[in-house]
């Protein structure tokens, strides 16, 4: 299986996409007209080992709900991330059962390798 899960008015996720020439062999979910369910962050968790590794503190009610400030559990960053598509750290790249998160250089590079 191949799935991206983004958000089409995202820059950063369009320039990613467009730069790893994927196409139709890809399943695409916009996370904010089609959102994620607990099935698929459940999914999502067990390939990356923590809902806080799918977790995007650069989001912006990151700061708004002063989140910087309480310490999060496990339960709590599934729920934020369920609640409010932007908590999830994007794009995020389910790849034959492994998962690629986040728009870093390194994270790009390895969606890159996977799929030559």
């Amino acid at each position: 299986m191949k799935k991206v899960y983004y958000l089409s008015t995202c820059d950063t996720c369009k320039r990613i996409i467009k730069e790893l020439e994927i196409g139709e062999e890809f399943e695409y979910q916009d996370i904010k007209t089609d959102k994620i369910t607990a099935e698929q962050l459940e999914e999502m968790k067990k390939l990356a080992g923590s809902y806080e590794a799918l977790f995007s503190r650069v989001a912006r009610k990151y700061k708004e709900l002063g989140l910087k400030e309480k310490q999060l559990s496990e339960e709590d960053y599934k729920n934020y991330i369920l609640e409010e598509y932007t908590f999830l750290k994007r794009p995020v790249f389910v790849i034959d059962g492994e998962i690629f998160i986040g728009n870093s250089k390194k994270n790009v590079e390895a969606v890159k390798n996977k799929l030559s």
